[in-house]
């Protein structure tokens, strides 16, 4: 886990802000004396749940995870085929992380359609076939359920005494019974990432940045968490805290990124969605320069992640459209891997494939779909082939050789 290293990539190859430097200091200073194992935040947590955290550490030392939103539910030109993946229909295996929403919990789909069974059914499967689940949260507001995007609604009224609080209780014990119903045998609860309450650093969402407060947020993160650990008694959980790149300084990134941060003890997984520094739209910097933020934007929850002994991962990115050639290769994983030596991300995750104009993975005959076959063949990177029950308290192995 002691990687200072990477602490000082900006020191000798690119001008930071001195406060960036003295920020580096600090955190290199606090290494020396502070090396441990990633520490989760449930000690009750289940046997399985330790291990596949414990085993992340391995992974992250030994390359990045690749993972897909919806890979099983359906793709750029398909819905609902069993067994399909546009994943592994370009590369010929299935992504390691597999990626789900429960937006819309308290009806029968979720908020892109997907059957509630049907997300069940595929996180059973992906667990079976030695892969990670990892799922999100678009939580409709239990006062009138409305949308994650409806800035009307408040966090306020679903805290203790709030007026929709026994609402989101009832929310609550649905995603309870949820996670308690994905298991495989009658004992194994299947072990899941779960990552609520995202990019709250943004003010898209009506739990956003300026929507609430941030002692607010703070509260709503902790109650959650202690009335599914506490509670309902899950301890197949691993927490995701997850902000948004756009919304971080990087001069001061340190301070932006914990912005609402609930404590080590309610986050296991140091996450950053960040589509700003891989072609988006909006921002305006050259490729060239958001080719260094992205490497400054890892280089931060790497260096947080040591900090606090957590896990560190690219919890959301990717390019619409894959209007960018060679996206996967030169915009995503190069910037990664000049870095010296390369940060220890556990995941990275790219989000669906709704349609022919709505993805983000290449299709079979999309035309960066041999950069998509080149990106999952470097040693660097992690598909499902590479990775073999990583729930295993002996699991120490990566089967890369199959893809080279």
């Amino acid at each position: 886990m002691f990687r200072p290293a990477s602490l000082f990539f900006s020191l000798n190859q690119h001008n930071y802000s001195m406060r960036y430097i003295i920020l580096h200091v600090i955190l290199f200073l606090f290494c020396l004396t502070s090396v441990s194992q990633p520490m989760i935040g449930d000690a009750n947590a289940t046997r399985k749940t330790k291990s596949l955290y414990t085993n992340l550490q391995f992974l992250s030392a030994n390359g990045i995870m690749f993972g897909h939103q919806d890979d099983l539910s359906y793709g750029a030109k398909w819905w609902a085929v069993p067994n399909r993946s546009d994943v592994l229909e370009t590369t010929g295996s299935y992504p390691a992380v597999f990626g789900w929403d429960l937006g819309g919990l308290h009806t029968d789909r979720n908020l892109d359609s997907v059957a509630f069974t049907d997300i069940k059914k595929g996180i059973i499967k992906a667990y079976k076939m030695g892969g990670i689940n990892t799922i999100s949260w678009h939580i409709f507001h239990p006062l009138d359920t409305s949308s994650s995007w409806d800035k009307k609604a408040e966090v306020k009224d679903i805290l203790p005494g709030g007026q929709a609080h026994e609402a989101y209780l009832k929310q609550l014990d649905q995603l309870a019974s949820f996670f308690n119903s994905c298991k495989a045998g009658f004992f194994n609860k299947i072990p899941i990432v779960f990552r609520p309450f995202h990019e709250h650093n943004g003010n898209w969402f009506w739990w956003g940045k300026g929507n609430c407060t941030e002692q607010e947020y703070i509260e709503l993160w902790q109650f959650t968490v202690d009335y599914l650990k506490i509670t309902k008694k899950l301890h197949q959980l691993i927490y995701a805290y997850s902000p948004d790149r756009s919304r971080i300084n990087l001069d001061s990134g340190f301070v932006d990124y914990l912005y609402g941060y609930p404590g080590d003890d309610y986050v296991d997984i140091i996450g950053l969605d960040n589509y700003w520094d891989t072609g988006h739209g909006h921002n305006r910097a050259t490729m060239r320069q958001q080719r260094e933020d992205l490497k400054k934007s890892v280089i931060l929850i790497d260096s947080i992640a040591i900090v606090k002994n957590k896990i560190a991962a690219l919890t959301e990115t990717g390019n619409n459209g894959q209007t960018i050639e060679n996206w996967y290769t030169n915009t995503l994983l190069n910037p990664l891997l000049e870095i010296t030596p390369t940060p220890q991300i556990a995941w990275v995750l790219v989000w669906r494939n709704g349609s022919t104009e709505n993805f983000f993975v290449p299709y079979k005959g999309q035309k960066n779909e041999g950069d998509f076959l080149s990106f999952y063949k470097l040693p660097a990177t992690l598909f499902l082939k590479n990775i073999k029950n990583p729930y295993s308290r002996r699991f120490n192995k990566i089967l890369k050789e199959e893809t080279l």
